[in-house]
């Protein structure tokens, strides 16, 4: 479950239809009558080892506009204009507008994700019907993007508008077989941003989305989970924080130079492929 979680929460493959199915193959809480919220406590306990990785990976980016956030927004409050001298509203430098849009791409997903909370855990997004059918649609919209797309905005070009559709794209990933990653960087491109600045972005955005579900799972967790659980759960959350670094590096190198059309392949023949077994009767919708 935790090379599954590093390999699939940064590459837009959708992290939590794998791990639906990786959970059903090697039978997790199989029986059990709370076995979906478990589950979905599992998945979210794993998500913060993917979390470590994308705090480790771009630390000095975060540290910068950490500082530049404190700094800058102080000068406004403090009336400080001196300290001012970026292009951004306010006079914002680079790093502290970055701050503000990372704030604004997770109003959407923080908001729907409080309200939908009790469906999210339940059954639904356990449906391997919902999940085949979001990779292969998400994939089919993804062909578009690139289609579509400029390609031309950079890290430094982003704007609230940006922020927004990135935002309200990763609500779509509070539904399994969507992919966070996917979504967004699906948003990123229509906005008109490159491919590395669409996943630069959206590995950022994932930060505040991931500690906040990751740390409100956690304390659930350690209510719902068996007690037995929580040595390999550890194990696998170091894991699936080992292979998600290596999962960043290599999708922020690979998009500088190709396309998306790999991952999208691949969505198309895992989903449409769940979705031929499920209609004729091979695997059950539930487990």
């Amino acid at each position: 479950m935790g090379i599954v979680q590093g390999l699939t929460e940064f590459i837009p493959i959708s992290s939590s239809g794998h791990l639906i199915i990786a959970s059903r193959l090697v039978a997790l809480f199989e029986g059990d009558a709370m076995r979906a919220q478990e589950t979905t406590a599992t998945i979210a306990v794993l998500q913060l080892g993917t979390l470590v990785a994308v705090l480790v990976y771009f630390a000095k980016d975060i540290v910068g506009i950490s500082t530049a956030f404190i700094r800058d927004n102080l000068a406004v409050i403090l009336r400080k204009k001196d300290f001012l001298t970026g292009r951004h509203p306010l006079g914002f430098s680079q790093e502290a507008w970055l701050g503000w849009l990372i704030i604004i791409g997770s109003i959407p997903i923080g908001t729907v994700g409080l309200l939908l909370k009790k469906q999210i855990e339940g059954t639904f997004t356990k449906n391997l019907w919902v999940i085949a059918t979001m990779m292969v649609v998400i994939a089919l919209v993804l062909i578009f993007a690139e289609a579509v797309s400029a390609k031309r905005k950079s890290i430094e070009q982003l704007g609230v508008f940006d922020a927004l559709a990135v935002g309200f794209a990763q609500v779509l990933a509070l539904i399994p077989g969507t992919s966070r990653s996917g979504s967004t960087i699906m948003a990123g491109l229509f906005a008109g941003q490159r491919r590395e600045t669409a996943a630069r972005f959206s590995f950022l955005l994932s930060i505040p989305a991931i500690s906040a579900s990751g740390l409100l799972e956690l304390r659930e967790a350690i209510h719902i989970l068996p007690k037995e659980t929580y040595l390999p759960l550890i194990v696998g959350t170091i894991v699936s924080g080992i292979v998600g670094y290596a999962s960043i590096a290599f999708l922020l190198r690979y998009l500088r130079t190709r396309t998306l059309g790999i991952f999208i392949g691949y969505r198309l023949i895992v989903g449409i492929a769940i979705l031929v077994l499920l209609y004729k009767g091979v695997i059950s919708p539930q487990g």
